[in-house]
């Protein structure tokens, strides 16, 4: 499991340009992604919405733009300089002011029991020290019958699988590097999604953590998978 000191300090270097670096290297389909994701959110009419790991705050600001402006907004990181990029986002953003940010791990959620009728997490779980126990932390926060949504690399259908990791060992380090300045960082993306679970695995660990109906949607040859469970 990832190691939560060396994750900090890593999206903390790059906190500047993840942005940047998240359009280019998806080639931008990163943004209909977190469409499926808003959209799935909204079906079920939330009024409190936690964005866990909610890094630049790119998720927070679809959600704020789409729901409601009584919906209330919180996104949370434990990457202090990830929340400032977020934080100075904000301002310019639709809705953006009545989002808020809170810094909070999220193996130990700093909120009530059942807070929020839907929890998000958007290539966040991954980077968890302890899925299972965030898992159950993201059930706990949820009201009965909220939602949790996974939106997460998984592994790709197996005509795609020799393509997608060519570009993944060999192109995106580069590349990256090349943007960010820090091609570590990439080094540390590839090997975490390499050793993640598959939507089959994945699914399964929602139903240990206590969350059912649960339903998956793949996409891009199933290099992302949105998981959904009911609490």
């Amino acid at each position: 499991m990832p190691d939560p000191i060396a994750v900090n300090s890593m999206f903390a270097r790059i906190a500047g340009r993840y942005d940047t670096a998240n359009r280019l290297l998806s080639g931008g389909i990163d943004l209909w992604w977190r469409r499926v994701l808003v959209r799935k959110v909204c079906a079920r009419a939330p009024v409190d919405v936690l964005d866990l790991a909610t890094g630049s705050g790119d998720v927070a600001f679809a959600l704020a733009r789409t729901l409601p402006k009584s919906v209330r907004i919180t996104g949370m990181d434990f990457c202090q300089p990830m929340l400032d990029e977020a934080i100075a986002k904000q301002a310019g953003a639709p809705n953006g002011p009545g989002i808020r940010f809170l810094q909070g791990d999220g193996l130990a959620l700093p909120v009530a029991d059942a807070s929020f009728d839907a929890v998000t997490v958007s290539f966040g779980l991954r980077n968890m020290a302890d899925r299972h126990r965030a898992l159950s932390e993201m059930r706990r926060a949820l009201r009965p019958g909220g939602c949790v949504h996974v939106l997460e690399f998984s592994q790709p259908y197996g005509w795609f699988r020799p393509f997608y990791y060519f570009y993944l060992r060999r192109i995106l380090p580069r590349f990256a590097g090349w943007i960010t300045g820090d091609r570590n960082a990439y080094e540390y993306l590839n090997a975490s999604i390499a050793s993640y679970p598959d939507h089959v695995a994945m699914s399964e660990e929602l139903a240990r953590a206590g969350f059912r109906l649960i339903e998956v949607r793949r996409m891009t040859g199933g290099i992302v998978a949105l998981h959904s469970g009911v609490a």
